[in-house]
């Protein structure tokens, strides 16, 4: 294996969004995690072996819906970007150079935009799971390809800062030489175990993991973050389906575990899990919060932009427009007059933000149009919808309690004060349109004018408002 070595920045805390810290409250959420259990946090220069890596992106993502009826949840955008865009960006700083991802749902637009993966500056091949049979079936996809050597794997839908992924990397150079080596697993403490596989450790290293237990005794997550001996085929090949019925990573690392295999943790600093709508929403926040500001389209005169704002290529900003930042805007955009786009905001390419239209701490997709004297807030709007002049899109409860949305047709609790709708791709809103906080609506579905959501409305529905007209004589009398 080949070494190289890589600039290394020192960890900061949280990360902060116009001078506020982000909540990390809820599962699925970035979580910061004592540096001071990070031994090579204060180093700046960090050895990296360069080595091949396999990328979960198969599953259906069924609790992003409707977001992922039309398109896979690792093709979601984060910051103006895809979330895989940022996976494989982590990972090749990271000194890998050779990536085999693991496809299924939406593979052929996954595959469309990564190609052999020169553009991104990696090697890229594929690895097709025809059945989800899960994470343990895709990881043995992978045999051929990682050729007798230490490989790492992560899940396409995980994010973490880079210097935690470095600091992972330099973890396993210190582990490298052990005879009983099996697996480095990424950490993370989370507030809610219940969600997720819990990890039980002595010392560093990894004795039992749990999924979902119903009694808490470690906050202490698996992250969706491995390093491999080639040994884990073998554990993989004698593996037994779970309850649910898949063949799972955890159940082949914890029989390494009681063969005598040595599992170690690697502690996260910044983490997300995008499995749930609203995990995106703060992906997204911590993405753009080091968005440098460029301006590559027309800003017309009278317009207030930030500092950290990037306007993509043949973008208008028309006058009297005001953004902060940080805010994404990407190619061939339509914005304003008179509009107010707040931060935390990122708009995809070909969208049209008409005039007195106020977003705030949004995700709007490509082609889309959002019509004048709008509100969109705390929300996510998929490709090729539009909302009609005058929709509000509701963000804040009456109660000022937390929102609540249906994920898998349970009622969830986000743990989030604010937060509006979830769209999918090819919405159409009438003018004068209202929906709740915490609604979903269906791609290709249809909102009539002046009629207010109050719950999930279904792909291809048609949702209309119909007054109750009553006529009554009117005392009023006037002389002609």
């Amino acid at each position: 294996m080949d070494e190289l070595q890589i600039p290394r920045q020192k960890f900061g805390g949280r990360p902060f969004i116009r001078g506020k810290m982000i909540p990390a409250v809820q599962i699925g959420l970035f979580r910061k995690f004592s540096a001071s259990n990070i031994l090579l946090a204060a180093t700046t220069t960090l050895m990296v072996i360069k080595m091949k890596a396999v990328i979960l992106a198969a599953g259906l993502g069924t609790r992003m819906r409707p977001l992922t009826f039309t398109k896979p949840k690792f093709l979601l955008p984060v910051a103006g970007k895809p979330a895989l865009d940022h996976v494989i960006s982590l990972l090749r700083n990271a000194g890998v150079d050779r990536i085999a991802m693991v496809v299924g749902f939406g593979k052929d637009q996954i595959m469309e935009r990564y190609g052999d993966g020169s553009a991104f500056g990696v090697r890229l091949e594929y690895l097709h799971q025809k059945e989800l049979l899960g994470t343990a079936n895709a990881v043995s996809l992978a045999e051929d390809f990682v050729g007798g050597e230490r490989f790492v794997v992560m899940n396409g839908d995980t994010l973490v800062d880079q210097e935690s992924l470095n600091a992972f990397m330099a973890r396993y150079r210190e582990l490298s030489g052990r005879k009983n080596f099996s697996c480095l697993m990424g950490t993370i403490e989370v507030e809610d175990p219940a969600q997720f596989g819990i990890v039980f450790v002595e010392g560093d290293q990894v004795k039992e993991i749990v999924e979902k237990p119903k009694r808490v005794k470690s906050r202490l997550a698996n992250a969706g973050i491995y390093l491999f001996d080639p040994k884990v085929f073998d554990a993989v090949r004698r593996t037994k389906k779970s309850k649910r019925g898949e063949y799972e990573i955890t159940s082949s690392i914890q029989m390494m575990i009681d063969e005598g295999g040595e599992v170690f943790i690697s502690p996260l600093e910044l983490w997300a899990d995008i499995g749930r709508p609203w995990d995106l929403l703060l992906a997204n926040e911590y993405f753009l919060r080091n968005l440098k500001g460029e301006i590559h389209g027309k800003i017309e005169h009278g317009v207030y932009i930030e500092s950290n704002v990037y306007v993509g290529e043949g973008t208008r900003i028309r006058s009297g427009s005001y953004i902060e930042g940080p805010t994404y805007i990407g190619r061939n955009c339509d914005i304003g007059p008179n509009c107010f786009i707040r931060p935390s905001t990122s708009v995809g390419d070909h969208v049209r933000i008409g005039n007195g239209v106020e977003i705030k701490n949004s995700i709007i997709m490509d082609h889309t149009n959002v019509a004048h004297l709008s509100y969109v807030g705390d929300s996510i709007i998929g490709s090729r919808c539009n909302l009609g002049a005058g929709t509000t899109i509701a963000n804040l409860r009456l109660d000022e309690s937390a929102v609540k949305m249906k994920v898998s047709g349970r009622i969830v609790n986000t743990g989030r004060k604010k937060l509006g709708t979830v769209i999918g791709d090819d919405v159409k809103t009438g003018v004068n349109s209202m929906i709740n906080p915490g609604v979903k609506i269906g791609p290709n579905a249809a909102v009539g004018p002046g009629a207010v959501v109050y719950e999930d409305v279904q792909p291809n529905t048609l949702v209309i408002a119909k007054p109750i007209i009553k006529k009554h004589k009117w005392p009023r009398k006037i002389e002609w």
